[in-house]
C-alpha cells in the first residue's frame, strides 16, 4: 500500500473482509495469438522516442512490447456483465470487473485464458469523499525561511534557505549550475491523484511551459488527475516547483507523465496492476525515469497479504513490472516504505526490486528518519539502495502554501529529480550505470547499511565518475611536437590542465592550461594540446589532463580525466635555438586563437603574457608555466578588432620577449 509511503506517519485501521466477493480479477492469457502488430513494425505500439530509447541501449524489441492481444480482449469484453479496465502487455493480462459468477466460468474456459483470479472485493470510490484513505489527512505546516543571505549569486536557482539545505545534501546545485535542470528529460510519476497541480504556486513554470505531456487515470480510466488526492501533487512538487528564494524543485525543467494508479479508498492487487500498466505507457510514450511513492505488502483481504519473503524481487505483482521497466531501459525509484517503527519493520515492494532504487528518508542533516523501512530484501541483497531528504521534506500544500511533510514519499521524488539532471548530462550512459554511479557516490559505499543502503549520493562525486568514463584521450609526435588531443564535457567555467611526466621521473608537473569553449550549459567539446619534446631523451613520455570540474576556491574540486602516453624515439631538435624566444604562429592570422611559442633554457614557473595594442595599451593578461625548452601555448585573440599586436612574455618581473602579430 502506500501508508508506507506518505507525507505523515500513523498508524491505520485495516478493513478485515471474512469471505469478501471478489468483483474484479485479472485474466492472465497465454499468449498473443491474432495481433496486428509485428515486431518488425513497432511504431504501431511504440513512440519514436521509445524506439529510440531502445536503439541507443541496445534493448531489443521482443514480444513483451507487443499489446495484448485485441481479439482476445474483444473476446473477453463480449461476456455479459464483464467490463475491461485495464490492460498489461508485460503481464499479459487484462483487469476486468463484474459480479457474474458465470462471466468467470464462462471467460475461464476460452482456450487462451491461462488463470482468473481475484484483485479487489469491491468498486473503487470515486473523489475525495468518505472512506478508507491510506494517506493522512494534509497538515499545513509553518512557513519555511525564504531567504538564503550566502552565496545565492553563485547558483543559477535562488533556492531559499530550506530549498538550497535540501539540495545541498547531496551537492545537487552543482548540476544546476552547470546547465542540468532536467530539460529534455521526460518523468513519470505514478502515485494517487495530483490535486488541483494546474492552479497551485509550485507548478505555474511547469503549466506555463507545457511540460505536462500527458496525465491518466487508471482508476477511473479518464485523463483528468487533479480531482483526487494530494498525494502525488506534493511528490510532483519536490522535482518541478520553482518559486524563487523559497521552494525549487531538483528537476524543475524536466517534463512529466501524471498517472494516477492508486485508489486511496482500499488496499487491493488491483492497484499493482494498475501500477505495472501506468509503467507500460511511460514506456511507450518515451520516458526517461519513473517516480513511484507507493507500495504494497498488506490488503484488505488478508489472504492477499505478502510476507517478508515475498520481497524478493521476483514474486509481487508491482515488482515484475517494475523490473521489466528497468529491463526496457527506464531508471525506476520507488520509496522503501515507512515501516521502519511497525510491526511489519522492512520495505515494501515494489522497491525489492533488483533494478529498482529503493529510496529511505533522512532529514536536510543526513540524519535518519525512524520510519524509514529496513532492508535488506528478502533475498539478502542491499535496501534500501540509497537515501534522500523525506524528513521535514518541502512540499507544495493544497491551500498554496509550501510546508513541510515527512516520509520516504518524498524522499523518492527528491533523488528522482537529482537522478533526472545527472541522466541528462550522460545520455551516452544506459539506465543501470547511473544508478551505479550515484551507489558508488553514496557517503558509505563501502559500508552499505539496512537504513540508507549505499548512503546519500553526492552528485558532483557522480558526475565526476562518469566523466572520467566518457573521456577520451590520445597523442602523438610530429616534427618534436607532442600533439595531446581529448574529448571530454564541460562549460566555459571549467579548465583543463596538461601534465607531463619524462621518461624515467616518477613526478608530474603542469606544462599548460586550457580554457573550455565558450558555454554554459554542459556539452561535448574536443580539443588538442602542442608541447614541444625538443632535446628531450628518448622514451615514453606522458601527458596527463586534469579537468577542474569547480574552479571556485571554497568547493574546488578537479579530477585526471585521462592518460596519454607518446613514444619519442629518439632526441630530436625543431631547429629552435636559432629562433627568437618568444613568436607566433601563424602570422597574420584571422584565427579566433593563436599559437604562442616560448623557448628558454630554464624552467618558469611563473610566466606572465601582455597583449597590447599598437598604442601601447595592455588589452588582456594571462599566466602559463613551463619546463625547459620550447613550449606551445594556445592564446585567445577572438575578440580582439583586426591591426597589429604585441605580445609579450615574462619570467617573473623580467622580459623573455615580444611577438609581433597582425590580426586580419
Amino acid at each position: 500500500m502506500k501508508k508506507l509511503s506518505f507525507l505523515f506517519l500513523a498508524s491505520f485501521l485495516l478493513i478485515t473482509v471474512s469471505h469478501a466477493q471478489f468483483t474484479r480479477y485479472e485474466v492472465k492469457l497465454k499468449n498473443k495469438g491474432g495481433t496486428p502488430h509485428t515486431l518488425a513494425n513497432p511504431s504501431t505500439y511504440l513512440s519514436q522516442r521509445a524506439i529510440d530509447r531502445r536503439t541507443k541501449y541496445n534493448i531489443a524489441i521482443d514480444s513483451s512490447d507487443l499489446p495484448v492481444s485485441p481479439t482476445y480482449v474483444s473476446q473477453i469484453a463480449g461476456v455479459s456483465g464483464v467490463t475491461i479496465l485495464n490492460k498489461s502487455k508485460w503481464l499479459n493480462s487484462v483487469s476486468i470487473q463484474t459480479s457474474d459468477a458465470n462471466a468467470i466460468t464462462t471467460i475461464s474456459g476460452f482456450p487462451f485464458v491461462e488463470s482468473v483470479s481475484g484483485l479487489a472485493a469491491r468498486q473503487t470510490t470515486e473523489g475525495r469523499g468518505n472512506g478508507r484513505d491510506k494517506f493522512e489527512p494534509e497538515v499545513a505546516l509553518p512557513p519555511v525561511t525564504t531567504n538564503r543571505n550566502e552565496g545565492i549569486s553563485a547558483d543559477y536557482f535562488n533556492y531559499g534557505t530550506n530549498s538550497f539545505n535540501e539540495i545541498h545534501l547531496h551537492n545537487g546545485e552543482f548540476l544546476h549550475n552547470i546547465g542540468l535542470r532536467g530539460q529534455t528529460m521526460q518523468i513519470a510519476v505514478l502515485d494517487a491523484g495530483f490535486f488541483n497541480y494546474t492552479s497551485l504556486r509550485a507548478f505555474d513554470s511547469a503549466n506555463a511551459n507545457g511540460q505536462i505531456l500527458d496525465t491518466w487515470d487508471f482508476v477511473a480510466r479518464h485523463s483528468s488527475v487533479t480531482e483526487d488526492h494530494t498525494h502525488g501533487m506534493q511528490c510532483l512538487s519536490t522535482i518541478v516547483a520553482n518559486i524563487p528564494g523559497q521552494f525549487v524543485g531538483k528537476a524543475p525543467k524536466a517534463s512529466f507523465y501524471l498517472f494516477r494508479t492508486e485508489d486511496v479508498f482500499s488496499e487491493y492487487r488491483i492497484e499493482e496492476h494498475n501500477w505495472v500498466c501506468g509503467a507500460e505507457r511511460a514506456d511507450s510514450a518515451g520516458a526517461d525515469i519513473i517516480s513511484s511513492s507507493l507500495g504494497y505488502y498488506d490488503f484488505d483481504i488478508a489472504s492477499l497479504n505478502y510476507t517478508y519473503s515475498d520481497m524478493d524481487g521476483n514474486t509481487t505483482i508491482a515488482v515484475k513490472g517494475a523490473d521489466m521497466a528497468a529491463k526496457k531501459g527506464l531508471m525506476v525509484f520507488n520509496s522503501a516504505g515507512n515501516e521502519g517503527n511497525n510491526g511489519w519493520h522492512f520495505l515494501i515492494t515494489p522497491s525489492d526490486g533488483d533494478s529498482v532504487v529503493a529510496v529511505g528518508a533522512v532529514n536536510s542533516s543526513g540524519v535518519v528518519g525512524s520510519f524509514s523501512s529496513y532492508g535488506p530484501s528478502a533475498d539478502g541483497r542491499i535496501k534500501p539502495d540509497m537515501a534522500s531528504v523525506g524528513v521535514s521534506a518541502l512540499v507544495q500544500s493544497s491551500s498554496n502554501n509550501v510546508g513541510a511533510a515527512s516520509g520516504t514519499s518524498f524522499a523518492c521524488p527528491n533523488m528522482a529529480g537529482l537522478a533526472t539532471c545527472l541522466w541528462q548530462g550522460f545520455p551516452e550512459f544506459n539506465n543501470m550505470r547511473i544508478i551505479t554511479a550515484l551507489k558508488q557516490a553514496g557517503h558509505i559505499y563501502t559500508t552499505p547499511d539496512d537504513r540508507t543502503g549505499y548512503g546519500i549520493p553526492d552528485m558532483k562525486k557522480a558526475f565526476a565518475s562518469l566523466l572520467v568514463e566518457f573521456a577520451t584521450g590520445s597523442g602523438s609526435i610530429t616534427s618534436c611536437i607532442a600533439n595531446i588531443q581529448w574529448t571530454s564535457k564541460d562549460v566555459s567555467a571549467m579548465k583543463y590542465e596538461i601534465e607531463r611526466k619524462l621518461p624515467g621521473a616518477t613526478d608530474y608537473f603542469k606544462v599548460g592550461e586550457v580554457d573550455p569553449q565558450a558555454g554554459d550549459i554542459l556539452a561535448t567539446h574536443s580539443y588538442q594540446f602542442d608541447h614541444s619534446v625538443s632535446g628531450l631523451a628518448p622514451g615514453t613520455i606522458s601527458y596527463r589532463i586534469r579537468q577542474i570540474i569547480d574552479t571556485a576556491a571554497a568547493s574546488f574540486t578537479a579530477v585526471y580525466i585521462d592518460t596519454v602516453d607518446v613514444n619519442l624515439a629518439a632526441t630530436c631538435t625543431d631547429g629552435s635555438a636559432a629562433k627568437p624566444a618568444v613568436y607566433v604562429q601563424p602570422n597574420p592570422t584571422a584565427e579566433s586563437t593563436v599559437t604562442l611559442i616560448v623557448n628558454t633554457t630554464d624552467a618558469i614557473n611563473n610566466m606572465p603574457v601582455l597583449i597590447y595594442d599598437g598604442n601601447g595599451r595592455l588589452l588582456s593578461q594571462f599566466s602559463f608555466s613551463k619546463g625547459l625548452g620550447r613550449f606551445l601555448y594556445q592564446v585567445p585573440i577572438g575578440k580582439l578588432p583586426k591591426g597589429k599586436y604585441y605580445i609579450k612574455a615574462f619570467n617573473g618581473n623580467k622580459a623573455i620577449g615580444t611577438a609581433e602579430l597582425i590580426k586580419l
